[in-house]
């Protein structure tokens, strides 16, 4: 559950930006959203994050692309679909101006879930 002081925090953040910037950032959190409902929202590291038991995902925009962290074993897990993209031991660049990649991004906060819930449970 997230409280008003964190929607607002989250939704101050997406405002700041572009309307073209805006809309993919609100795609990326609406997917996310729908992919992890039970999925808290707050500002974490300056980015908007998603936490369920643990940080699930954050993501943020640049002046060139939009940076999506999955934590190092949602990268690991996805690091061959990956490959088209920039990425580091813990995040991926998906540039501006193209569409985001929601079918992998949905892949990857689908693994993040279980992966937490999995640790939860042991």
């Amino acid at each position: 559950m997230t409280d008003d002081d964190s929607l607002k925090a989250v939704n101050d953040y997406i405002a700041g930006f572009p309307p073209d910037v805006q809309h993919k950032l609100t795609l990326l959190r609406n997917l996310i959203q729908e992919l992890a409902p039970e999925a808290s929202e707050k500002i974490s590291y300056g980015m908007p994050t998603f936490y369920l038991h643990e940080n699930l995902v954050h993501y943020a925009a640049y002046a060139k692309h939009i940076g999506f962290y999955p934590t190092p074993s949602g990268i690991t897990h996805f690091e061959k679909e990956l490959s088209p993209y920039k990425h580091a031991k813990g995040s991926v660049q998906f540039p501006l101006d193209q569409p985001l990649p929601t079918d992998l991004i949905e892949r990857i906060v689908r693994f993040r879930v279980e992966e937490i819930l999995k640790k939860k449970k042991s």
